[in-house]
């Protein structure tokens, strides 16, 4: 680029190479090579450097500095998928397996999640509720990675009908489904909605039937069912694989609105 061009082009090259980079930072784990899991941390930094320069969060959606009482988070879109978001905190959390999780802030980033589902809705023009919206977590051997961050999508619609089909025998303890999700065995959990504002799912992987040390190999979803009253709860899922992807439950192609809307 010649160093008289002008701020149109000096911009439109910037985005470009933001493009490029969340390309990277969002490629399935298995064709991301070591130097490149710390694309997303330099991304954040850019968003955070951009909201406190100038107030916006570019090139990512939101971002909240925090406070002295809650953690920072940010807000990213995939590239090319209008729908798929992910939340991440803005102080270095590694991943799912990061110790600090099991404390207060891992409460605080799933609040953050939950709080940015309308990012999803929005992008559907409100044809889906944020009850209707997913959040999953990927192991470290399943992530390309290594800055906590939670994915948020439409649910592949088997999923949410088994979920549904099994919702009455799932209990307020860790418990293995009776049939596989997308080809893996999970262990599910179910949470009412009174309890969802001091949810830490994080530290529910504590209490996952298994040795605590297995968190790194561990996976995490969670998904909203009705429940027998006509309310709204939401089912823990975890399983343990040296690539667990939780994030399989999600579908960022939100198939099943893309028939309705063919219909």
């Amino acid at each position: 680029m010649d160093r008289h061009d002008g701020p149109q082009v000096t911009q439109r090259w910037h985005s470009i190479r933001c493009y490029l980079l969340l390309c990277l930072i969002l490629a399935p784990a298995a064709a991301a090579t070591e130097p490149t899991r710390n694309l997303l941390w330099v991304t954040l930094q850019t968003c955070i450097l951009t909201k406190r320069m100038t107030g916006r969060a570019l090139p990512c959606l939101a971002v909240d500095l925090g406070d002295k009482d809650r953690p920072g988070t940010a807000v990213l879109r995939a590239p090319g998928q209008a729908t798929h978001v992910v939340v991440m905190p803005t102080e270095r959390v590694v991943g799912l397996e990061d110790p600090q999780l099991q404390q207060r802030p891992g409460t605080a980033y799933w609040q953050a999640a939950l709080a940015a589902r309308h990012y999803v809705t929005e992008a559907l023009g409100g044809r889906l509720t944020a009850y209707d919206v997913g959040l999953a977590v990927n192991s470290i051997g399943g992530r390309s990675q290594d800055q906590l961050h939670i994915h948020l999508d439409c649910v592949q619609p088997s999923v949410q009908a088994a979920l549904q089909h099994y919702a009455s025998t799932i209990g307020s303890t860790w418990a293995a489904m009776p049939i596989a999700l997308q080809g893996s065995r999970f262990f599910a959990l179910r949470v009412g909605a009174d309890q969802m504002r001091d949810l830490n799912p994080f530290a529910a992987l504590g209490h996952l039937p298994g040795r605590r040390t297995e968190l790194r190999d561990t996976s995490l979803a969670m998904i909203s069912v009705s429940g027998e009253s006509g309310t709204r709860d939401f089912v823990l899922l975890a399983y343990r694989d040296p690539e667990a992807h939780a994030e399989k439950l999600l579908d960022h192609a939100c198939t099943a609105l893309a028939k309705a809307a063919a219909k």
